[in-house]
């Protein structure tokens, strides 16, 4: 088993942790919140008082934040990582973050003699902590086949994407109809709650037809609905609307680039947005179902 370095102890990573403690590694936890790190010892990690001391003796380093400026600094910034780690060593950044950030830290890590790849995840906290996410890898071909063990068991599925950056890529892409979906589904329920349907009905009807989707198999956006499902825990622990805003800049900032008509994506930005300026930034992305109830009522 190896020694393993983890750096992001949120929602998402803490979960991650907690699967590769029970895998066997050895797993050197660091977080900038001490709860968070007191949480992975709990969970029969290591705790790390440093990133330093977390990638001590680690041939393998993974990371889950937030920001692409936070990766960056972590692994190039003043003492970071990479000169930190022996040569042969493979980082893994599993953040949601631009692809030309990633491209650049892969750039930086051959200098260092290291291997990076992006492996960005679809499957959101759920996912996380029964194991079943799916990693969207990108990197050379030797580089996922290094990856890929070890990403197997926090996933159900490691998919290689391409060259590096690719993996940011296709997660923006999904992401972005992630998002229509959700503004979709939000907006059939609320119609048909108007007209007196009852949603868990209406929510069945959809999942048996040709509407149904990944949100209404997975994430019904109605409290109640679906036990599991953070709309049922007053729209907490899941992945948050201030998240899904940066994602769908990301994928904006792509179809910029290649000059790719996104009306859909551009629509969803503009709800989601709406309701983090309105103050439900950390709430669950599946709260934009209040943004309807709310337009409805005159709220």
């Amino acid at each position: 088993m190896a020694t393993i370095a983890f750096i992001g102890l949120g929602n998402m990573g803490l979960p991650m942790t907690a699967n590769l403690v029970k895998a066997g590694h050895r797993v050197q936890a660091f977080d900038l919140q001490s709860e968070a790190v007191s949480r992975a010892a709990d969970l029969g990690a290591a705790p790390a008082n440093t990133v330093v001391a977390a990638v001590k003796n680690a041939t393998l380093v993974i990371s889950m934040l937030q920001q692409g400026q936070q990766v960056s600094r972590l692994y190039t910034g003043n003492d970071g990582l990479f000169g930190h780690l022996a040569p042969g060593s493979l980082v893994i950044d599993c953040s949601t973050i631009e692809a030309e950030t990633a491209q650049n830290l892969a750039t930086v890590a051959a200098g260092h003699g290291l291997d990076f790849v992006d492996a960005p995840v679809s499957g959101g906290v759920a996912g996380a902590e029964a194991g079943t996410l799916t990693f969207i890898v990108g990197g050379s071909e030797e580089q996922f086949t290094q990856a890929r063990p070890v990403l197997a068991q926090m996933g159900q599925k490691v998919l290689h994407a391409g060259s590096h950056g690719a993996g940011q890529i296709a997660k923006a892409c999904n992401n972005l109809l992630l998002a229509a979906q959700m503004a979709a589904s939000c907006e059939a329920l609320s119609l048909g709650l108007d007209h007196g349907l009852k949603a868990d009905v209406l929510s069945e009807i959809i999942h048996q037809s040709s509407g149904n989707n990944w949100v209404m198999e997975h994430y019904n956006p109605v409290p109640g609905v679906m036990a599991s499902a953070p709309a049922s825990q007053h729209y907490q622990g899941g992945f948050q609307v201030k998240l899904m805003c940066k994602d769908l800049n990301l994928a904006m900032s792509l179809s910029q680039a290649s000059g790719s008509p996104v009306p859909m994506g551009s629509a969803a930005r503009a709800l989601f947005s709406l309701h983090q300026v309105a103050g439900n930034g950390s709430l669950d992305f599946s709260s934009l179902f209040y943004l309807y109830r709310q337009q409805k009522a005159g709220g």
